[in-house]
This record gives structure tokens, C-alpha cells and sequence, in this order.
């Protein structure tokens, strides 16, 4: 006869003990926040679902934060968390760095807003972009979503073709998402996109090989695109080789190689593409590089941009935005580049991360839950045999999500870390003893 720890540790008993344990984790999560539920009531009535901004919203209502100060924010309820979400990467200078202060109320108080001109401030961010990432050349835009779009804009007017290779997990902004190997149903244009079904090893480079080059025989092939570390996706970085074997794939194929370096680019000095050795043809950024503002931008070789986006250039294409240029975000982005994330805060805020991944997934092992990424994004999984490979355990990760937030954490409740400078240290020594609590806490559900 099994003995009872025997039951919760097989599939059957660990389930019915993380829904138990969820459960009453949801319960207090309710008790804990009334005035975050007041304010999930009282949203509902003029926003859908009361969010704008569907990976917000957790069940059964989500929390509403306050405000924030340096590293750590706080809720409607009064509770302080140390802040991992990180604004999903933008947030990469905390809620008030005193440099990015100055640059805004210089801009207020000296520039204006919203010149409705060029301004030297555009000029001098895109020359400072361009050296720091490699590029020829660079425009603005609003947002990585917009960057992308023009990319792929751009690819398509340069090549005369259409078809582009994307890869499953991958996510290019709101309106390009391949999770679950095909396009969301939001997905702009979406019969364009082939997407290949593995993403980041040996045998997913052997595949993208062939999607590649049986797509580029079709004679409709445009473009690659690509993630050096897929962040929707869960953290996933890709590796060395499978990212050159997908390059190479595309210069046989005479379509251009994009790379999405708008999670990545803060993972090197000069954006993660460089790191790897890699020569991409467009490269599209976002998130952190507006200074805490929206922002997105893309670059790459001369020939392609100047081609399609120079307007004095006969055919080439309109690209249009009224905030391309605003000066706050020109000033902002500027500012934090130049003056805060250096090339060598930049190598050192990423060993942090590093280390700090190496000790969660050390505290880790034996159990389901694994950690991944690079440097200063990190993902959490937790899978039924402990491998990236087996069944994922949502149960799990939404029971960590509500155990995190009663330790003061607060992170997303798909399991990402996306690390600000300036976290204390003693805040990633508490999470890593938080993290080895919740596993001794749970082991009869967690170990393996």
C-alpha cells in the first residue's frame, strides 16, 4: 500500500494539493486587499473588463498600485512590494532616479513639449543610438510594437516581397504574437507570417533552416524575424549557434534578418546581437530607452533605411508619428543612456542578474520549478518533471504568484523578473530565501 506522502507526490495527489493550497492562497488575497477589489468594481464600469492592458489582469481582480518610489511600489491597500515586474523591462531605472528627474524638469521648464518641428534633441539621442548598438542609421517611434511594424514595413518595400519567418513563443508587440506556434488572432497581417515550431536549439536551427528555405523558394520571402531571448515567451534565450544558423538561413535566402532587440538590448553593452556576434540587417528597440516614457525605435544598415525612409528619396515610404520626437522621451531616453546605464553598469547590473538566477535555480533543484534567462531578465517555470520540455503546472505558478505577493514581491503572474538598477541586495538575498521557504513550505507538491 502507497503511503500518503506517495499520493501528493504523483501527478493526481500534487494537484489536488496545489488546488487546495491555491485556493486558500486566493482567499487570503481577497481578505488582504479590499480597497484593490473597490477599485476593480468601480473600473469595470468604463474600461472592459476594467483594464487597458490585457496582461494586467489577474483573477480574481487585480491589485491596483499607488505609487512607487525607487525599487519598490505600493498598492491601494497600503502594502509595499519590492518592484520585479520592472514595467516587463522599461522600468529599468526604478520610479525615480534623480538623473531621469533632472532631464524631465529640464525639458519642461527649458525645451517645452511637443515642438511640432525636428529638434537637435532627436539628433543628438539618434547619434548616441547608433554608436552605443551599431547601427547606420535609426528612426523613433512610439513603442516596440510600432518599431517592429516598421521594420517589417521596411523589409517588405526593400524586397518586393511579403511572407515573413517568425518563431513559436515569439512576441513582436500587441499586434505580433506567435505563442502556441501559430498568430494570435489580433496579429496584423496575419497570413504573412510562417512560424517555425522550436525556437533556440540545435534542432530548432535544423527546422528554421528548412521553414526558411522552403518559404524563400515560394518567391515570397521578405524577412526573419527573430528574438536573441524570447520574453513573452518565457525568458528563453535562444543560443549562439541556433541564431547564426538562422542568419546565415536568411542571407541564402536573400531576405533580411531582423532582430528584436527591444527586451534585449539592455543585456550587453551593445545590445545582446553584438554579445553573440551577430550582423543583423534591421534591428528594432523599445522599453527602457524612453527614460520611463513610451518609446520605440529601429536601425540598421544604411542601404536599407535610407532607401525606404529617407524622405527626399524618390518612393521611399511615409512614416509618420506625432511623438516620434517628443522631447520628453528624447531628453529622458537620452539622459538615462548616456548618464545611467553606461557600457559598464550595463556588464555589471547583468552579472547581479547572473548570480542571482544561479542561486534561485541552486535553491531550486529537485523540485518543479526552474528559473531562466539572461543576465537581468529572468523566467520562472514550473513543469511537471522539472524540465522546459514537460507539462507546464499553472497551478503552481499562480500559487507562487500569490505567495510572492505575501512576502512584499511583486512580479507578474506569468512568472517574470525583469530586475531595476539600484534593487538593493538585500531585497534578491530576501526573494532567494522567500523562493527556498515557499519550496520547503510546498514540498509535498514541488519535489520531484
Amino acid at each position: 500500500m502507497s503511503s500518503n506522502s506517495d499520493f501528493l507526490t504523483s501527478p493526481h495527489g500534487s494537484y489536488q494539493e496545489a488546488a487546495e493550497a491555491l485556493a486558500a492562497a486566493q482567499s487570503r488575497y481577497v481578505a488582504n486587499n479590499p480597497l484593490s477589489k473597490k477599485q476593480h468594481e468601480l473600473a469595470v464600469e468604463s474600461l472592459p473588463g476594467g483594464n487597458t492592458r490585457t496582461l494586467l489582469h489577474t483573477s480574481p481582480f487585480p491589485l491596483c498600485m499607488k505609487h512607487g518610489k525607487g525599487t519598490f511600489v505600493w498598492d491601494e491597500d497600503g502594502h509595499k512590494y519590492t518592484d520585479f515586474v520592472g514595467e516587463l523591462s522599461a522600468g529599468l531605472y526604478g520610479h525615480s532616479h534623480p538623473v531621469i528627474r533632472t532631464a524631465i524638469l529640464f525639458t519642461f521648464d527649458d525645451i517645452g513639449l511637443s515642438l511640432g518641428s525636428t529638434t537637435t534633441y532627436e539628433a543628438r539621442y539618434a547619434s548616441l543610438l547608433c554608436q552605443r548598438f551599431k547601427l547606420e542609421r535609426v528612426r523613433m517611434a512610439n513603442t516596440g510594437t510600432e518599431a517592429n511594424l516598421h521594420a517589417l514595413a521596411a523589409a517588405r518595400h526593400y524586397t518586393g516581397k511579403r511572407k515573413v519567418v517568425v518563431f513559436n513563443g515569439g512576441y513582436h508587440g500587441g499586434c505580433f504574437s506567435f505563442g502556441g506556434g501559430k498568430a494570435a488572432p489580433n496579429t496584423a497581417d496575419k497570413g504573412d507570417f510562417v512560424v517555425v515550431q522550436r525556437y533556440g536549439d540545435e534542432e530548432a536551427a535544423a527546422e528554421a533552416e528548412r521553414v526558411i528555405e522552403e518559404t524563400a523558394k515560394g518567391g515570397n520571402l521578405a524577412a526573419v524575424l527573430v528574438e536573441g531571448l524570447q520574453g513573452a515567451g518565457g525568458c528563453l534565450p535562444g543560443s549562439k549557434g541556433f541564431l547564426l544558423a538562422v542568419q546565415e538561413a536568411a542571407k541564402r535566402a536573400s531576405a533580411l534578418f531582423i532582430l528584436d532587440e527591444v527586451k534585449t538590448s539592455r543585456l550587453a553593452p551593445n545590445g545582446l546581437g553584438q554579445e553573440l556576434g551577430l550582423s543583423p540587417d534591421l534591428v528594432t528597440l523599445g522599453k527602457y530607452l524612453g527614460g520611463g516614457f513610451s518609446f520605440g525605435a529601429f536601425g540598421g544598415r544604411k542601404e536599407i533605411m535610407d532607401s525606404v525612409y529617407d524622405p527626399r528619396v524618390k518612393g521611399s515610404l511615409a512614416h509618420s508619428g506625432t511623438f516620434n520626437n517628443n522631447t520628453m522621451t528624447m531628453c529622458a531616453g537620452y539622459a538615462g543612456l548616456k548618464e545611467v546605464f553606461t557600457e559598464e553598469v550595463c556588464v555589471e547590473f547583468n552579472k547581479v542578474g547572473d548570480d542571482l538566477r544561479e542561486r534561485l535555480n541552486d535553491v531550486a533543484k529537485g523540485t518543479r520549478l526552474r528559473f531562466t534567462g539572461r543576465g537581468s531578465l529572468i523566467g520562472l517555470h514550473f513543469r511537471e518533471d522539472g524540465t522546459l520540455e514537460s507539462q507546464e503546472r499553472a497551478d503552481l505558478r499562480d500559487l507562487f504568484w500569490f505567495e510572492m505577493l505575501e512576502r512584499a514581491f511583486w512580479m507578474t503572474r506569468r512568472g517574470s523578473i525583469a530586475m531595476m538598477l539600484d534593487t538593493p541586495k538585500e531585497e534578491l538575498d530576501r526573494f532567494v530565501d522567500a523562493v527556498s521557504r515557499f519550496l520547503e513550505r510546498y514540498a509535498g507538491i514541488m519535489t520531484l
